[in-house]
Formats: C-alpha cells, sequence, structure tokens
C-alpha cells in the first residue's frame, strides 16, 4: 500500500497541519505493516503556478515535473494532506499541485452524460487548521468545500477531515482545537480498517 503525504502550511514547526498530517501518516504507519510514504513539502519544495508555457509543454523541466507528480498521485492508495485555511481558501502551492494532478484525460474525463472521475478507489484524509471557526457549511469556507469538490470530481469519495478550528483565538484554544482534532485520528483509521 502507497501513501502519499503532503505538507502545504507555510508556517513550518509552528504549523497546526503539519503536525496533524504527521500524526495522521504516523497512525497509518502503524496500523499499516508494509506502508510506502513518499513526503512532499509544497512550501519546501513547490510547483511553479500553471502558466502557458507549463502547460503548453515549452518547459521541460516543468513538463517533467508535472509528469513524475501525477504519476506520485495516480500510484497513490491514500492521501494524506496538510492544508491550512489561508485567506478563507487554500495556499496557492496546493493549488499549484491540484493543478498537475486535475488533469483531463487522466484523473477526470468528460462524456456525453457529463464529467467522470477516473482517480477512484483512493481514501483521502485532510489535515484541515483554520485560525476562525467556521463549521460544517459556512458560507465563507472556500477551503473544505473546495477541497471535497475538487477530489470529488476526480473521483474520490472516501475524504475524511481531520479539523482544528479557532487556533488564533488564544492558546487555550489552539490546545483545545489540536487536542479535539488529534481525538479524531483514531476513529478515522479504525473506519478505514
Amino acid at each position: 500500500m502507497k501513501l502519499l503525504h503532503l505538507d502545504s502550511s507555510a508556517l513550518g514547526a509552528s504549523s497546526v497541519t503539519r503536525e496533524l498530517s504527521a500524526a495522521i501518516v504516523a497512525r497509518w504507519q502503524d496500523a499499516v505493516p508494509g506502508l510506502t510514504v513518499d513526503y512532499r513539502d509544497l512550501d519546501n519544495n513547490p510547483l511553479p503556478h500553471l502558466t502557458g508555457g507549463v502547460l503548453g509543454g515549452a518547459d521541460e523541466a516543468a513538463a517533467a515535473e508535472s509528469a513524475a507528480t501525477m504519476d506520485q498521485f495516480l500510484e497513490a492508495d491514500v492521501v494524506v494532506i496538510g492544508a491550512p485555511m489561508y485567506n478563507f481558501g487554500i495556499p496557492s502551492t496546493l493549488k499549484a499541485w491540484i493543478d498537475r494532478v486535475a488533469v483531463a484525460g487522466k484523473t477526470f474525463r468528460y462524456t456525453e452524460s457529463g464529467p467522470e472521475g477516473l482517480a477512484v478507489g483512493k481514501r483521502m484524509v485532510i489535515a484541515s487548521g483554520r485560525g476562525g471557526i467556521y463549521g460544517d457549511g459556512n458560507p465563507a469556507d472556500f477551503q473544505e468545500a473546495y477541497l471535497r469538490h475538487t477530489f470529488g470530481f476526480l473521483g474520490i469519495t472516501d475524504i475524511e477531515f481531520v479539523r482544528a478550528e479557532g487556533v488564533a483565538y488564544s492558546p487555550q484554544h489552539r490546545t483545545d482545537a489540536m487536542a479535539a482534532a488529534h481525538a479524531t485520528i483514531p476513529t478515522l483509521l479504525l473506519e478505514a480498517a
């Protein structure tokens, strides 16, 4: 079994989502003997943003990196993403990665009856960190709604969120939010077994 672990927070060791995604991956490693983990830090090793040159294949190095990124995603059985909320959405580095894996003919296609996701059978766990409190279905949430829709469009229907909210309110809020988020991790993995 292969697990792809992505982090996108710019906060380094202070990151809520880096802590949570590492804990999620550690639990998977404990639960699945022989698990192979590929890791990419999208802040320290970002993909260039999508440009006409990248799309047109004019930049051979970018084309090769895009192909490797796609292969890594397609080979993964489980994808764990550390995805903080930045300005109500996701970090641009994560968006640049999504632009490499959301490719017509590879991870989705259009048919006479509409779009069809081709990246089926994957499990996804997203560590979500938010300075404020948004809950479920808040119209200001362009982070989780975007990620759920985008990966659902690609055919991934097994998507779980481990969420820490209100982490910027106070040190106590952060401590409580992290404890609550960590407490949900074992439950998610039991459901996966």
